[in-house]
């Protein structure tokens, strides 16, 4: 059954997954807090002037926000034209303190939340790519999982509200790191004058090779970064990875140094760029 959704934040990713969420055939309505974001969608969907705009007579809500305070501050300002008993799919990367603090907004605004990260970055969400990781009421996964086939190739559900955004920190803490040690790898080529396209081609199709390594890595090569996800993410990302360790009691030297680096990235400038641009500052 379509179905009436609205997505709040139309950004790198929230963009492509609206855009996706109108092709399968429901009726979307979408705000940014820059609208012109939001304007460019506006041959698919109707564009809202604020949060409550959107989410009126909306059957399902999506957040895909920067971080944690602004999907709380987005979601407090949708209230009045909020359901109870709606759903509200939190797609936002917001850690595990702030997971907790939205799922009591969730039941103080009376709607429900689904804790529902997405692991991939700009062109997966624009192909419809996606993995879904979803943790939510099974009795109503049907109103979401409609919305979570527009987006995603895969939805992995997850026992129990905060268990997905904890194994997006999982996944995140492994990307991150990657990242960071390839550029070190590629670095590492150069200073012992080996061309890091024979390290890219050494390591193709192994047991030890990666995709991702490719991907990126030839980015790092030309030297030229179009953001599929920017620097200035991975480095709020890779900061969620290390307090989330710090609450599990762990002491993460390659967090720790992964984080280091992609704080330097940004501070040098490169926070717009994509997160293979970390190459600049190793």
């Amino acid at each position: 059954m379509n179905k009436a959704v609205a997505v709040l934040g139309t950004g790198l990713m929230g963009a492509p997954m609206a855009r996706n969420i109108a092709a399968a055939g429901h009726d979307l309505r979408v705000w940014n807090r820059t609208r012109d974001k939001a304007e460019a969608l506006a041959d698919t969907a109707v564009v809202a002037s604020s949060p409550a705009e959107a989410v009126d007579g909306a059957d399902v809500v999506v957040t895909s926000l920067a971080d944690g305070g602004v999907v709380d501050e987005v979601m407090r300002a949708a209230a009045p034209s909020l359901r109870p008993g709606m759903a509200w799919l939190q797609m936002s990367t917001v850690g595990i303190a702030w997971t907790t603090t939205l799922g009591d907004l969730a039941d103080e605004l009376d709607v429900t939340m689904f804790d529902a990260p997405v692991l991939g970055t700009r062109k997966p969400a624009e192909d419809g790519e996606l993995t879904v990781l979803a943790a939510g009421p099974p009795e109503q996964r049907s109103m979401a999982q409609p919305i979570f086939d527009a987006v995603g190739a895969q939805t992995i559900w997850l026992d129990s509200p905060g268990e997905a955004s904890r194994l997006k920190l999982v996944t995140n803490a492994w990307i991150t790191s990657l990242t960071v040690v390839l550029a070190e790898s590629m670095s590492l080529a150069e200073g012992l004058g080996v061309a890091p396209q024979r390290f890219l081609d050494a390591i193709a199709g192994g047991a030890v090779g990666a995709p991702y390594a490719q991907i990126k890595g030839a980015l790092m090569i030309d030297d030229d970064y179009p953001t599929s996800f920017p620097v200035r993410l991975a480095r709020k990302d890779a900061q969620l990875v290390l307090e989330a360790a710090e609450t599990a009691g762990l002491d993460l030297a390659v967090a720790t140094a992964t984080a280091r680096r992609f704080a330097d990235a940004d501070e040098a400038g490169h926070g717009e760029a994509d997160m293979a641009a970390v190459r600049r500052v190793v």
